[in-house]
Parts: structure tokens; sequence; C-alpha cells
């Protein structure tokens, strides 16, 4: 596709093939950035490419920066966890805005960005950081206290958090002595928070100069295992609620464009929690169930919210109305082995027969054992689903953790 010279030069910093299509098609130049195992793909297929290690810190981190200055990039856009602070650290430089890199770091450390939130008036549950195991027993202990249980009484759970892991990673709930003796010396310093108990959902929101330009709500059907959009009435419902709290979050992280991906709960009463946000874009390939229903390339949406020159007419056309516009609903659902021992994959005929099956990105297991899943693992892949009905998409969501997908 022809690039519009007059319009932003953005790099997009980690490998997706998905977002490299979607830039490839769409009106701007992108470079992408990524590790020097994507160098020979992106010379074969003509893609833009500069290497970069993004795990390695050292007297040199400044270079890329420089490097996409010098060839005329305006913003970096990160599309994975691990990126988050590079990009900030590179756009500080690029938009000569220092306070980008404060931000990410914020963006990147559940503790920090507890308090931040918490400092803007927004609710969030009890939460202290965990330096080892003593520290992860006396604030069970603690919580537990404060809701007055009695000896013999069972434990009122905790969420143990890796600080700077995206997602279901490094995620466990801890009830008794037994689980926080399980915890490997890896994961420490963490985050603990008490439970909360209450619907949990994921909003995707597009930012514009300060404003929210799309604002999807992701139901969660099982956390870790099943997520559709858009949400369901029920949830849906509360729409008016839920975009005022991401108004608040967008105004105390001081967040002027980009995206953001807040997980949240609503509680019985109708409160509004918040659990985290992330400034990049979400897992289990929401980006790619978006389009499914309403059409609009999300990779695409990322680049117009970070692209500096982005008019407000090429938002207002680029968007869909939210729900209105939506074409049904789209899910998916992460499979992971329930046998201890597999050999071969097998859809399940009742999911493959189901008229709300679309596709699955499922592959022949590479291994016999199946590792145990620690706190909420990897799934082994995705099974995508689409339908007219939110009750009967729900349902079949639920439905798939009770089938063998591994023989």
């Amino acid at each position: 596709m022809t690039k519009n010279p007059d319009k932003g030069y953005v790099a997009l910093l980690g490998w997706s093939l998905n977002a490299v299509e979607a830039a490839a098609s769409f009106d701007r130049r992108y470079v992408v950035v990524a590790p020097d195992w994507a160098e020979d793909y992106c010379r074969e297929h003509d893609i833009p490419y500069v290497p970069w290690n993004f795990e390695r810190l050292n007297d040199r981190s400044m270079e890329i920066a420089q490097t996409l200055a010098d060839m005329g990039v305006d913003v970096a856009i990160p599309l994975f966890e691990e990126t988050v602070e590079w990009a900030g650290a590179i756009n500080s430089v690029l938009l000569d805005n220092p306070r980008l890199l404060g931000q990410a770091m914020l963006m990147r450390d559940k503790s920090l960005m507890k308090r931040r939130a918490q400092l803007g008036g927004i609710r969030v549950g009890i939460f202290e950081e965990a330096h080892d195991r003593d520290d992860v027993m006396r604030f069970l202990k603690r919580v537990n206290q404060t809701l007055l249980k009695l000896d013999g009484d069972p434990n009122d759970p905790i969420h143990f958090k890796a600080f700077d892991k995206a997602g279901c990673l490094g995620h466990r709930v801890i009830r008794t002595p037994d689980d926080v003796d399980a915890i490997p010396d890896e994961e420490f310093p963490s985050l603990m928070e008490s439970h909360l108990d209450g619907w949990e959902f994921a909003v995707e929101a597009w930012i514009h100069q300060g404003k929210i330009r799309f604002l999807n709500i992701s139901e969660y059907v099982s956390l870790g295992y099943s997520v559709f959009v858009p949400a369901s009435p029920e949830l849906e419902r509360y729409r008016p609620q839920i975009t005022e709290q991401i108004e608040k979050l967008v105004k105390t992280f001081d967040i002027e464009f980009g995206f953001i991906h807040p997980e949240y709960f609503v509680t019985s009463d109708s409160e509004m929690y918040f659990g985290e946000v992330a400034y990049r874009p979400p897992g289990f390939k929401v980006f790619e169930l978006l389009e499914r229903v309403y059409g609009f390339n999300a990779y695409q949406a990322l680049i117009l919210s970070f692209d500096p020159k982005t008019t407000e007419e090429e938002i207002q056309a680029f968007f869909p109305k939210e729900v209105e516009d939506a074409q049904g609903y789209a899910g998916c659902f992460g499979v992971y082995p329930r046998r201890r021992v597999v050999s071969r994959l097998e859809i399940p005929e009742e999911t493959e027969d189901h008229p709300y099956f679309e596709s699955h990105e499922l592959t022949a297991p590479l291994q016999e054992t199946v590792t145990k899943r620690t706190a909420f693992g990897t799934h082994w892949g995705l099974v995508y689903f689409r339908g007219d009905e939110a009750d009967t998409l729900k349902a079949l969501l639920a439905h798939q953790e009770t089938l063998d997908f591994y023989m």
C-alpha cells in the first residue's frame, strides 16, 4: 500500500505477524524492531526491520532511540509487556517528553501502578509487596484476621502476582501454607492483594489527545481460559460506570495517546474495583476477535492512536460505534491438556460440530508428558467461536473446560 509521507512513521516493538500485516496494509510508514531471529523472515518478505535485543539492558540501551530518531521515526508502539518500558524510554526521546519513561515504569510495576491508582481516588483492594514466603504468610494471616475468620475456618484467598509479567503469568491464588511453600524463589519480589468477590472483566481503550476514542468491554467466562467480545448485555449495562472509571484512569495516569488494557471487578452492589492496567495489546487474541465482530483492524487502530500526526477526522472515520455496530459475538478458549500423558490432538466432535465453532490453532503435542500447570500457566493454543447469542457463546466456552482436546 502507498505510504503517506505526511503521516507518522511508527516503530513496532516486538514481533507479531498480525501487527506487521496490519502495518503493511496501512497508509503509515513503519519499521519492526525485533530480536535478530526475525531478520531472515523480514528480509525475505521485504519488511522494514531493525534488530534489537530487548532482554539486554546496558550502556548501549540509548542506541535504539537514537537509531530510530535518525531514521525519522515519530513514535514507538509496544506490542508486548516486555517492550512497554523500551517504548517509554524511546518515546521520551522521540517526543521530547521525559515523563513518558516514568509513565511506562508505572505501567510495568504492579505495585507502583496500584499506588498511583489509589492516589487518583480509584478504588483498589488491600495490597502489599512480598520479598519472601514469610511476607506472604503474614499477609494471608492478616487479611483473614481482618475478615474476622476463626481458627479452623477456611482462609479467604489472596492473589500473588509477579511485578512485571503479563496477564496470567506468575498469577497464583494462595489459600494455605502449602500454596505459599510452592512459590519458587525466582517469583519474588511480587505483589500480593486481597481477593475481590466480583465479576472480573477487561477493557480495551484507544486514546487520542487524552480522550477515549473506542472502548470495548471484554467478558471473561473463566479467567485464564476464555473470553468473548463485546460483553453480554448484563455486563454492558455497566458501560456508563465503566467509561467513567476508564476516564479517571486516563487522567490519573496522564495518558495522552495510545492504548490501554485495564482489568476491573464489579461487585454485587455495583462498585468498581481496579485490578491492573497494561499499555499494550491484550492476550487471547482479543484484537483478532474484535475484527471478527466489528470489521476494523485493531492493530491499525493502535497505529492511529499512537501517531502524533493522526487527525480528528481520521479517528472519527475509523472507529465503529461500540456494541451497536457489532455483528454478533466472538470468543476464544485456551486449551490446556487435562491429562498428564498425551499422544495426539483430537478436537471433540461436539466442539467442531457446533454452529458457533469457527477454527482452532492447536497443534499435535511436542512431548507426551504434560508439565503440571503452575499458577494460571500458558495455554497450548486457542479455539475460536462466533455467534449471535451471548448466553449461548458463554455456555459453550464454559463447557469447553470439561472436554479433552489432547488424548
